[in-house]
């Protein structure tokens, strides 16, 4: 959706740049695309002469910093408008307020005159104390008394009966000057970002319920150095009421940093009680304060950290190599009901549902072994994907020996996290409304194997198993993080037109919910598309949609050739140009890479039509192998069929296993035997790794050895650093 016209400032446009890495010209260039309602995938993709080929990472960085300063301009109107109307605003602070880079340097420069509770400063005020206060500080270097100064605001009738009530009130006032002040703030935060040390215990008689959270029952540690997963495990202990945490300072540092950025002199008379007010404002006012600013600051980055994890995770988890369009048996294992079967067709469509029920006699697993055999023959069945959840191990097996005369049928176990939710969903009853819940799930894990992407898409991300602490983070943040990270996957692979579901188009740059669902439902009154341009027949589907998903959808057997490739339909004439120019038919230049490679891009580049080397780069790599899939090839692990449980393993197995998640602190790999193993992050590599992601990303396979084994908590540890050439 389009801004409302919002405008960076040159200030702003220049940190963005820094914080892109990039030209402040690219940073305007990318705001006023977005501001016109252009997506980062279309810009990222489209648009690179107007940017001067930024990233989508650059261009999402872009997106949020820019909705970051917008907020903050709005923001800064909105505080000089309330000071304005308060009689506050000087020149002095209006510079200041101008000045301000940050949301927290404008609400630290706002806070003692945003409207508040009733504090006791406030009630000191009210009883006329604060000229008191102010006597008191400015009598610091003389030898006055803090009594007598105070004799002559002794009121009983107002609350003030005597000279320490009077001292007390402006103490008050003087404390949270102190607490207000934005220098005193921004110190002490540094100083607590910087030092600060979380010390966290368990919660007095809650040891018994707390046993999951052991390792932090005595725990200290800097906090700037705490890692994402123990901050969130102990923010997700006290809100369970298991644990309590702390974040402590030098008192006796900040206490003297603030009495010497005041000028306060102890050892004078007023001096001490200036003195007093400052240690009793950092105790009951700025030091909890601060505290509490910290432990958000650790909190959100913590759950930036979590975020960006899981979207990495679920972008590479779509990044699946998929089998193809190509028939497919789906089984989901059961022992009490029944294996469920679900056989499709080369688009994924359910051809014939089944159960069978191996393991329970002798004539049962002939009956079974029939059914899957007449079932491959029938049609034409490629690949056997079978759920890899309880029983799942023992239904391979017993697949690969009843098709075992049926060589070049592939058995695999696939993933079937988030199945059962897909089953049960509203999508699942659209579009397999005749079918049981439960056969559901074995259609879905058959087109799991066929198109990963396609079907995962249809099951909310925070279902399929690839988070971390996903449950604890700001779910607002989260939802947006693995949208975009769908949307990316998504127009970076191409969606196929006449096949895809409503909720994978509308996962199209430029495409909503409503306009996916009239397209498949123009498609399924009008039969499939011909052209791109029938785009703009469906309804609601406006110039500015095309324009911006044209390119990522494709139509294979297009009429136009060029249609089942990502060339913008606004490029074609220049294909057609670059045609002639070879002397030959656009539809024999797609797909001739020896054509490709003997343009002279140069000739082509027009700026009137924004056409340079960006943009004919990508059309040559396009007219060379239109519609490529950036997707891997498809593999599967070879999974030891002599090992189906945690009790056959042995330490110094080598094994070869699928990655099933990273985070943090390892990965994690399905070697087949119901419980995932753990290469931490020290056994990832020989050399040293920041980020388990250098090295390994869900759904790669791997090698590894097993290096531990606790049977009793059901945990194993492997190692691929001690395996020669362990990823593949």
């Amino acid at each position: 959706m389009a801004d409302t016209g919002d405008v960076l400032d040159a200030r702003h446009v220049g940190m963005i740049a820094r914080e892109a890495g990039c030209r402040a010209a690219q940073v305007t260039a990318a705001a006023a695309l977005l501001a016109d309602g252009a997506t980062v995938p279309f810009i990222a993709r489209y648009r690179k002469e107007a940017t001067g080929g930024l990233t989508d990472a650059q261009l999402e960085e872009i997106a949020k910093r820019r909705a970051y300063y917008v907020d903050l301009t709005q923001r800064r109107d909105t505080i000089l408008a309330s000071l304005g109307e308060q009689g506050a605003l000087t020149d002095e602070l209006a510079a200041a307020i101008d000045a301000a880079t940050s949301k927290q340097e404008l609400e630290d420069l706002y806070l003692p005159y945003r409207p508040r509770r009733r504090t006791r400063a406030q009630a000191a005020r009210e009883r006329g104390l604060e000229p008191l206060a102010d006597a008191l500080f400015v009598s610091m270097r003389s030898p006055k008394r803090p009594a007598d100064l105070a004799r002559a605001y002794i009121d009983p009738d107002n609350d003030v009966p005597d000279t320490d009530a009077a001292i007390a009130g402006a103490r008050d006032i003087l404390a949270e000057r102190v607490a207000e002040s934005a220098d005193n703030r921004a110190k002490l935060r540094d100083m607590t970002g910087r030092e600060g040390v979380l010390a966290v215990r368990v919660v007095r008689g809650k040891e018994a319920d707390a046993r999951v959270y052991e390792d932090y029952f005595e725990h200290r540690e800097r906090a700037d150095r705490a890692a994402s997963h123990r901050l969130l495990a102990i923010y997700r202990g006290e809100r369970e009421g298991l644990l309590a945490s702390s974040l402590g300072v030098d008192d006796e540092r900040v206490l003297d940093g603030l009495a010497r950025g005041w000028d306060v002199l102890p050892r004078t008379p007023c001096g001490a009680e200036v003195m007093a007010a400052v240690a009793d404002s950092y105790k009951r006012l700025l030091g909890p304060s601060i505290a509490s600013e910290i432990h958000a600051e650790l909190r959100a980055r913590a759950e930036a950290e979590a975020i960006a994890v899981f979207r990495a995770n679920l972008e590479a988890l779509l990044m699946q190599a998929p089998l193809g369009r190509l028939p497919v048996m789906g089984v989901d294992p059961g022992y009490r009901t029944g294996c469920k079967i679900a056989a499709v067709d080369a688009t994924g469509r359910v051809v014939e549902t089944g159960v069978v029920y191996p393991g329970r006699s002798a004539g049962e697993d002939e009956k079974a072994a029939e059914t899957l055999r007449s079932l491959v023959a029938r049609h034409a069945i490629e690949a056997v994907a079978i759920g890899n959840g309880t029983g799942g191990r023992e239904m391979e097996s017993f697949a690969r020996k009843a098709l075992a005369d049926a060589a070049d049928v592939i058995v695999a176990l696939v993933p079937e996290t988030g199945a059962s939710v897909y089953s049960a969903s509203e999508i699942a009853r659209e579009e397999l409304p005749t079918l049981d819940v439960s056969l559901r799930g074995a259609a879905s894990i058959a087109r799991r194997i066929q198109d990963p992407l396609a079907e995962l898409v249809k099951i909310d991300p925070k279902s399929l198993g690839v988070g971390q602490y996903q449950h604890d983070v700001d779910q607002k943040a989260l939802q947006a993080e693995l949208d975009a990270a769908v949307e990316k996957v998504a127009n970076q692979v191409g969606v196929e037109l006449n096949t895809a579901s409503a909720p994978l188009l509308r996962r199209v740059s430029g495409l909503t919910s409503r306009v996916a669902s009239e397209i498949v439902a123009r498609r399924d009154a009008h039969g499939p598309f011909r052209t791109r341009r029938e785009l703009l027949d469906v309804p609601r589907l406006g110039a500015k949609a095309y324009e911006q998903a044209a390119g990522f959808l494709r139509i294979r057997g297009a009429e136009n050739p060029l249609d089942n490739t990502g060339v913008h339909p606004e490029r074609y004439g220049v294909v057609d140009e670059m045609a002639r120019a070879l002397g030959v038919k656009t539809k024999e230049l797609v797909g001739a890479p020896h054509l490709a490679d003997t343009l002279d891009l140069a000739r082509f580049v027009d700026e009137a039509r924004q056409l340079g080397l960006y943009t004919l780069d990508d059309i040559r790599a396009e007219l060379a192998r239109p519609g490529r899939d950036p997707r891997p090839e498809f593999e599967t692990p070879e999974i030891r069929e002599d090992i189906a449980t945690i009790a056959d393993l042995a330490e110094g197995m080598v094994l070869e296993g699928r990655v099933t998640n990273v985070t943090n602190f390892g990965a994690f790999v399905d070697i087949g035997v119901k419980r995932d193993g753990l290469v931490h992050l020290s056994e990832l590599s020989d050399t040293w790794v920041d980020d388990p992601r250098q090295v390994v990303q869900v759904g790669q396979i791997v090698t590894a050895v097993v290096v531990d084994i606790d049977r009793e908590r059901e945990r194993i540890g492997l190692s691929m650093k001690a395996v020669t050439g362990s990823g593949r």
